[in-house]
């Protein structure tokens, strides 16, 4: 189970529009996760693969997971433990394959804010993320309905369903 709020994650900065071959490249999907993840974002952050370490989080522009509807774009950041993904907005297929894989998205207006590198903590108000800056500042997400942080805390759609399966 994954718990609902995570502290002193590291950013990754990226610009907006990044899609879904820049996070899994065609090139590499006859292959499995691992393999993937070192070529995850190496068009956009050669420095990526090497260097992200488990509950850093990705702090992206506008647009995030645009493309195709490939899965393991969203997988592939599961697979190198990123605790979260923060951006302004996000493609419709990409958010909902994140979530039905346990990835959290946090919706924030105010990511352009977060600078490479800094630390950050979430906590949540409710159903609502609140994301909080090294200097103490809160910037505030989007609200996320209780069945998709449940997916999220279940590691994903398929381990939820598992989970509420009668014996």
């Amino acid at each position: 189970m994954m718990q609902r709020a995570f502290h002193n994650a590291r950013a990754w900065r990226l610009g907006a529009d990044v899609d879904t071959d820049a996070l899994a490249p065609g090139a590499y999907m006859k292959h499995g996760l691992e393999v993937i993840g070192w070529h995850c974002l190496e068009a956009v952050r050669s420095d990526f693969a090497s260097g992200v370490r488990e509950g850093d989080v990705i702090v992206a522009g506008a647009n995030f997971g645009i493309g195709s509807s490939r899965e393991q774009a969203a997988g592939v950041l599961k697979h190198l433990g990123l605790a979260a993904v923060i951006a302004p907005s996000y493609s419709g297929l990409y958010f909902r394959n994140a979530f039905n894989l346990g990835l959290l998205l946090l919706t924030c207006l105010d990511a352009d804010k977060i600078q490479e590198g800094e630390r950050l903590g979430m906590l949540l108000d409710g159903d609502t993320p609140v994301l909080v800056r090294a200097n103490g500042q809160r910037l505030a997400c989007a609200p996320i309905p209780e069945f998709l942080m449940d997916m999220v805390d279940a590691g994903g759609l398929l381990p939820l369903l598992k989970q509420r399966k009668p014996a």
